[in-house]
């Protein structure tokens, strides 16, 4: 029967040889999360939303919405028109598209008209909250980028329905104005709040950084 350590060092006093137990090695230690490397994967997300927002947003207001404006006798879409419009210029508008336009320009609002506020607003979203620590300045300036979400999926759906609508509700030609405005508007101050976010973490790490003694 094998002895424990206790008896071979009663046995053999200094003598004694004591096995080591050492615990097993770390299977995989490339598995470790640093800091630098969650920071790295949060830049390369932040590179693909960045991109694809911008791509999205070509796609959305410089290329398709410009295209159905051929099939309005060159009108603008409601969504263009940064400044809002009026029930003359939606009656106008309804007039000149035909059924099958109106419903292009619905199947453009359910699919680059959602995705492109979703992505640009989870973007924004993660550049604000990595860049800055403040709790409450980082929710002050999410809430930016989330309003942006909110209203242009609202006025995407509103301006919809004032354009299938069989008779022209002036109060709905109104919201739908408005809420196009908040749109861009909200677009420009969420672009503002990012950099404002970048701006303030290069400030921070360039306070934090130790001043370096003169040379003697």
């Amino acid at each position: 029967m094998a002895k424990t350590p206790a008896q071979r060092m009663k046995k053999h006093g200094n003598k004694a040889v004591v096995p080591q137990h050492h615990l097993p090695p770390v299977l995989n230690p490339t598995t470790t999360r640093t800091p630098q490397k969650a920071g790295s994967n949060a830049n390369l997300i932040l590179i693909a939303g960045v991109v694809a927002s911008l791509f999205l947003f070509w796609y959305l207001h410089l290329l398709t919405l410009n295209q159905l404006s051929q099939l309005s006798g060159g009108l603008a879409m409601p969504d263009s028109l940064v400044g809002g419009f009026d029930a003359a210029y939606i009656g106008q508008l309804r007039d000149a598209m035909d059924s099958d336009a109106r419903g292009q320009l619905n199947y453009v609002h359910k699919t680059a008209g959602v995705l492109f506020p979703l992505i640009f607003g989870f973007t924004w979203l993660l550049l604000i909250g990595t860049n800055v620590a403040r709790k409450v300045l980082r929710w002050i300036l999410w809430a930016v980028p989330l309003l942006f979400v909110v209203v242009r999926l609202w006025g995407n759906a509103v301006i919809d329905g004032v354009m299938s609508s069989e008779t022209l509700d002036a109060g709905q030609v109104a919201l739908a104005s408005g809420l196009t405005v908040a749109g861009w508007v909200l677009l420009v101050l969420s672009l503002l709040a990012g950099g404002a976010a970048v701006f303030l973490n290069s400030a921070g790490a360039r306070s934090r950084k130790p001043v370096q003694p003169p040379a003697e």
